[in-house]
């Protein structure tokens, strides 16, 4: 009896330690907190220290409720570092109520229907000789493409914006982190 009840203990310990091993790699950091794969794009981002004005922007544009949903979505979520690249006061007249549809416009552009992983993204860039064509929920079309064995970004003016952390998995889709904001065609 007591075999037994040291054989079950024994593998109730390795099945939970494999499970936190699981949970581990599922989390990953982003902006000095954890980013849990049990909570939506926005109960993760309020807590990054690096997407402030990304979340600033997303409820100024009023698109907090859309990325709560169920999704699956595909984020490529600028920081603030990102953000502070664009001209002087961008961000500020972005913010003013009278610009939502633009801030809206351009927040749309960063996100794609659909749950992609780096990986997908990866095998669709070699599917498409290169560079793969995703449709954003916009309506434009942002093409990725591999530099140095990172995906970067290339928006409908031209302009490139890399992955910097990639598969921040979450209930309702994924975040690829990058270090630009990218814009559609006016």
């Amino acid at each position: 009896m007591r075999t037994l009840r040291w054989i079950t203990t024994v593998c109730a310990l390795t099945l939970l330690f494999a499970s936190a091993q699981m949970w581990a790699q599922k989390t990953k950091m982003v902006g000095g907190a954890p980013m849990y794969p049990t909570k939506n794009i926005i109960e993760n981002a309020v807590n990054s220290k690096d997407h402030t004005t990304l979340v600033a922007a997303v409820k100024a544009a009023g698109l907090v409720e859309t990325l709560q949903g169920a999704g699956p979505f595909t984020v490529f979520a600028p920081t603030n570092e990102a953000f502070a690249k664009l001209p002087a006061g961008t961000v500020d007249f972005l913010l003013k109520p009278e610009n939502i549809k633009t801030l809206q416009s351009i927040l749309t552009y960063h996100v794609v229907a659909g749950k992609f992983s780096a990986a997908q993204i990866m095998a669709k860039i070699k599917k498409e000789k290169g560079t793969a064509t995703f449709k954003t929920v916009q309506g434009g079309t942002l093409m990725v493409t591999m530099k140095n064995n990172a995906l970067v970004l290339i928006d409908e003016n031209g302009h490139t914006s890399t992955v910097t952390i990639k598969d921040v998995n979450q209930s309702n889709g994924v975040i690829h982190v990058v270090d630009s904001v990218v814009t559609p065609k006016s």
